[in-house]
């Protein structure tokens, strides 16, 4: 789920801010250049897995949407940089290979 393109750069940038901070929907559109077509899509997506939060509010009677990541999406997110990172620095080969000069 985390691996597509657009969604992995959302929850990045979710994951990069302090635990039960959030952005406004405008923020993550503009941050992201997405339409806001496109990114509903991918934020529905993400939320139908409870890897993201999207509150609807008032804020001066004008309505914001803001959205943060889960603690679930938090998870989603380290397990998928420890998945990437072990075949990017080559440690899943070498759990699979045997080592050179061993018998």
């Amino acid at each position: 789920m985390v691996h597509a393109p657009v969604r992995l750069r959302m929850v990045s940038l979710l994951r990069a801010l302090p635990a039960g901070r959030e952005l406004t929907f405008g923020q993550l559109q503009e941050l992201l250049t997405l339409s806001p077509g496109n990114l509903s899509t991918h934020l529905r997506k993400l939320e139908d897995v409870g890897y993201v939060a999207v509150t609807k509010a008032f804020r001066d009677r004008t309505p914001v949407t803001s959205v943060s990541l889960t603690d679930t999406g938090r998870e989603a997110h380290a397990a998928y940089v420890d998945a990437i990172t072990t075949y990017l620095d080559g440690s899943a080969v070498e759990a699979l290979l045997p080592l050179e000069g061993s018998s």
